[in-house]
């Protein structure tokens, strides 16, 4: 299992980079978790438009959504332009009817729906899902391929549900948009201690923090988490690679 950061702000793209965004890539198969702004722009760098085998999105909101009409538009150009014709499943929750419509682009893309309540399988993919506490519904992930666990929070503020959701993981992806002594209740998000807090109460090998803000000194979240996390920290940053070890 081989993970990439494509994208990693929250919110908006700083210059240059981009949203969430993170390619997961086992057996041959690619799986583009979320596809927020600027993200089909940074997957180039990693990944042709039309090697992507799939595509899952824990919720709807621009950061984590927006880049799906450019995905689209760069399928339909890619295939003409390669005389391929490809459908791209992308899978997301049934909850906004409305925006899960926009999965659906021609022959182009195919919007599926996920019952969070059933595993979810994508090629050599298993998948969990867990709802979050965020503002609209959203779904954390926990995804294996037989050999190796990670598990992505998604967007949320803390619940005690992460742990047992996370237990064992190879790698924790967590959102940390903000610091220690800050609260993320209001807008549905994790600080860095809680974020750590997960990780450790979990067990988990590996900690990467992710969805990071627009302020503040980011080195200072991955010092906070290691206050309460024994494993090893990494902030997230385009183009950081994780392959299971």
């Amino acid at each position: 299992m081989k993970l990439t950061v494509a994208g990693f702000w929250s919110g908006f793209p700083a210059a240059n980079e981009a949203t969430s965004g993170y390619l997961l890539e086992s057996a041959g198969s690619r799986l583009l978790i979320d596809c927020g702004s600027a993200v089909v722009s940074q997957i180039q760098n990693y990944v042709s438009i039309q090697d992507l085998d799939a595509v899952i999105l824990s919720h709807y909101h621009f950061d984590h959504a927006a880049d799906i009409g450019p995905l689209q538009y760069a399928n339909l150009i890619t295939g003409l332009l390669q005389e391929k014709s490809k459908t791209l499943p992308i899978y997301g929750h049934p909850y906004d009817e409305e925006e899960f419509n926009k999965l659906t682009y021609k022959k182009v893309t195919e919007g599926i729906a996920y019952d969070p309540n059933q595993e979810l399988l994508i090629g050599p993919f298993t998948i969990r899902f867990l709802k979050t506490i965020h503002p609209v519904e959203c779904f954390a992930m926990s995804i294996t391929d037989g050999t190796h666990k990670l598990v992505y929070t998604a967007d949320s503020s803390y619940q005690d549900a992460f742990i047992p959701f996370s237990e064992g993981a190879d790698l924790l992806i967590s959102e940390c948009s903000f610091y220690e002594g800050q609260d993320g209740t209001g807008p549905g998000h994790l600080t860095s201690i809680e974020a750590g807090t997960v990780a450790q109460r979990a067990g988990v090998k590996k900690l990467l923090l992710s969805h990071l803000p627009h302020f503040g000194n980011h080195s200072d979240l991955k010092i906070q988490a290691e206050s309460v996390y024994v494993g090893q920290v990494s902030l997230a940053k385009s183009g950081f690679t994780w392959t299971g070890a």
